[in-house]
């Protein structure tokens, strides 16, 4: 569908073209005819008369909030409650009405927005039951509830608004419960929502992965992706992966990228997804990529190999239930995947590169744990990983003319320099030598890679 903005400056043009002979009144108004210039003036008035509503609703419902508040203490339990649930369900109701319209006139947003604050009124009115008939809870628990309210609110709708503000949420809570909890509830008796939390790197996905195709939403699928790595991350990093045993360190830097680079979306799509939708597999390998430059980048610095660990290795061997399940789930995922790749016969070079760099990147911290302590040859070694990742995206860069993955590239290279050149000892005439020829050789790279984007685009 074509913006405004453009339909506006074609407008423009043509009434130039026509002012300067160039079209006649038949051609103008077939170009009228075809981009509508009759409706940018009703889009635009649209637009601020959304911003109008939405702005005057926003006010009312303060208001309206602020006057209840006020006579809070005052009104009767049976009165608080009717209040509560008309205001959920009157949101939700004229939302759902205007959001169903055929048209995507100022209806339809004014629906989502009202929609939007049906999902906000719904965690007020969990707050404040709870207060009202005395349900004690903790703050985590509030944002999974909420969270997971929302979730089947975009279920129901496929509304990608709702499911950002569904990942939010939980992830809130996922959040509020690390920062208040040392031992992530691994003892005694555990509650759904300890259970929720322990079991994030697989619930990420389970939770949000269909929703982002039901929703056609590559917001969604990465959020899908980030909640799966960054759970599985926090959880590891909670046993100091670089100071617990060997193989912890090897499943934390090898299985988040080899999950995201082998995934395809036959895994989740069941066929529903048309053919001329676009894939998500693009998504994955970029974050595979940009995990892996992470990685690389701060394993490169000998402080990090140097670090001493407080843990010993019967503590970190006892890993969690939960955790394990987690880990065998993903780690079979993630075999099943390659395995797939193998058996269809999808494996070109730049998939060969990245696995050979995968398998390295997790083997280096499980020889260093189990063989011997050596720093040196592991900095080494990821120094050369990083050295290897920034040519191959330079490289990728240059074949598919794409500028997001030679300077990708680039800055990896520069910033490797950059670090080891501050890392290390080094004369201060030395480095100021090496930023000027930095910074030579990205103005040159740059100049000559435009200049060759533009003939083999030419």
């Amino acid at each position: 569908m074509l913006s405004d903005k453009f339909r506006r400056q074609l407008r423009q043009e043509a009434e130039q073209w026509r002012t300067e002979g160039l079209i006649d009144d038949v051609v103008y108004e077939q170009l009228s005819q075809r981009y509508q210039f009759s409706e940018i003036e009703a889009a635009v008035r649209n637009r601020f008369v959304v911003i109008l509503l939405g702005l005057g609703s926003v006010l009312l419902g303060l208001g309206v909030i602020t006057f209840v508040a006020a006579n809070w203490q005052e009104l009767s339990r049976g009165l608080k409650v009717t209040l509560l649930l008309s205001g959920f369900v009157g949101a939700n109701t004229a939302g759902f009405y205007l959001w169903r319209r055929p048209t995507e006139g100022w209806q339809r947003r004014l629906g989502e927005i009202l929609l939007l604050l049906g999902a906000l009124v719904l965690g007020a009115n969990m707050a404040l039951m709870s207060q009202m008939f005395h349900q004690s809870g903790l703050l985590y628990q509030l944002y999974l509830v909420w969270g997971l309210g929302v979730l089947a609110m975009a279920y129901c709708l496929r509304l990608t608004l709702l499911g950002m503000l569904s990942a939010l949420l939980i992830g809130l809570g996922y959040l509020t419960f690390l920062w208040g909890s040392s031992d992530s509830g691994v003892t005694g008796e555990l509650s759904w929502s300890q259970l929720m939390v322990q079991y994030m790197p697989v619930l990420g996905g389970l939770l949000f992965i269909p929703l982002a195709y039901w929703c056609r939403s590559r917001w969604i699928f990465r959020i899908a992706l980030l909640a799966m790595v960054f759970s599985l991350e926090a959880s590891l990093f909670r046993l100091n992966v670089l100071g617990s045993s060997a193989w912890i360190s090897a499943i934390a830097c090898g299985l988040p990228p080899a999950l995201l680079w082998a995934y395809h979306d036959s895994l989740w799509n069941l066929g529903k997804i048309p053919p001329t939708a676009k894939s998500f597999d693009s998504i994955a390998r970029t974050l595979a990529i940009t995990f892996l430059s992470l990685l690389f980048y701060v394993l490169s610095f000998l402080g990090i190999w140097n670090t001493s660990s407080d843990f010993s290795v019967e503590v970190s061997s006892k890993l969690p239930l939960p955790l394990q399940i987690d880990i065998l789930i993903l780690s079979s995922l993630a075999l099943w995947e390659w395995l797939r790749l193998l058996l269809l016969r999808r494996v070109n070079l730049t998939t060969s590169f990245v696995g050979m760099l995968i398998a390295i990147s997790a083997l280096v911290p499980y020889w260093h744990l189990s063989m011997g302590r050596n720093s040196a040859v592991a900095v080494l070694v990821f120094n050369l990983l990083l050295f290897l990742l920034s040519v191959g995206l330079i490289r990728e860069g240059l074949a598919q003319g794409q500028r997001r993955l030679f300077w990708g590239g680039m800055l990896l290279l520069t910033l490797q320099i950059f670090s080891r050149m501050l890392e290390y000892n080094t004369d201060l005439l030395f480095k100021s030598l090496v930023l000027f020829l930095c910074g030579l050789g990205v103005i040159a790279a740059g100049l000559w890679f435009e200049r060759y984007v533009r003939i083999i685009r030419g």
